[in-house]
């Protein structure tokens, strides 16, 4: 059994076992979205800032990793047309029991992050995904499937977990672990997993995450930071999670050369217009 099977396992047991990232919005919550009253999350406790979404009537959403009938029953109420895409199956059966409840067409994948995502390119207008890079050992490829799957100016909102909860004992009261924090490689740090019963979780940190979506080709915009909601390091208001907003750019550059004739370019034609470039 590889290691994402281990995790379907142990979402789909948090998730019969009243996991909150499992536990579905109710009827009033959908009603009220409707009428544009509505916040979603991506981490613990912060609501996604409105303006990160703009209108969403009509635009085309995936919900990467993002089964359990929290955020797209709300997107899809706010006007979306939604795609829900998790490797849990539990989770997935949430999402269709709110969909048939509420009465709307919301279309389901049951696939796997670490693989190619199942869509041709340039398919969404935004990919919402909550933290779930935890669970994967290399989350630069999901940045570069999002941003294959997203048209051009096309958004990614992440929700990201840093390296402090990898780095404390349970009580979060003492440094107790070497980063990364990678069970594949590190016994001692599976057998943890293992006593624990968590699945097998991943440190990641900044240069791998926001790095990471630079290279992918995305333009950071925005971000903010939030706590775990409960323990320790919440109590202190240490910050665990970061959420970001990333944008695919209509024109992207990788060549420097091209970028900077059209920045000469530029100058020449605004030097044409008769204005001064001190």
């Amino acid at each position: 059994m590889n290691y994402q099977d281990i995790n379907k396992e142990t979402i789909n047991r948090w998730a019969k076992e009243g996991w909150q990232w499992a536990q579905p919005i109710n009827h009033e919550e959908y009603i009220a979205a409707t009428q544009g009253h509505w916040d979603i999350v991506l981490t613990p406790l912060k609501h996604v800032p409105k303006d990160w979404f703009g209108d969403l009537k009509g635009k085309k959403v995936l919900g990467l990793a993002s089964g359990g009938g929290q955020q797209m029953p709300i997107l899809t109420a706010a006007g979306a047309i939604c795609t829900v895409m998790d490797y849990s199956d539990k989770q997935l059966e949430t999402e269709r029991m709110v969909a048939k409840r509420e009465g709307y067409d919301i279309e389901i994948i049951e696939a796997d992050m670490t693989k190619r995502f199942p869509f041709a390119d340039e398919t969404f207008d935004f990919v919402v995904h909550p933290v779930s890079n935890c669970y994967i050992e290399d989350v630069e490829h999901v940045f570069k499937e999002a941003y294959r799957v997203l048209k051009k100016g096309g958004v990614m909102l992440s929700g990201l977990g840093n390296e402090i909860n990898y780095i404390v004992d349970n009580d979060e009261r003492e440094i107790i672990w070497e980063m990364p924090f990678n069970p594949l490689k590190d016994e001692k740090a599976m057998a943890f997993m293992q006593e624990e019963q968590c699945g097998v979780q991943f440190s990641h940190d900044m240069s791998e995450q926001i790095g990471g979506q630079l290279r992918a080709g995305f333009r950071l915009v925005d971000l903010y930071e939030d706590t775990n909601g409960e323990g320790r390091l919440h109590d202190l208001n240490i910050k665990t999670y970061i959420a970001t907003k990333s944008v695919k750019e209509k024109v992207f550059l990788k060549d420097e050369n091209v970028f900077s004739f059209l920045i000469l370019f530029d100058m020449m034609a605004v030097r044409r217009k008769g204005i001064r470039i001190k």
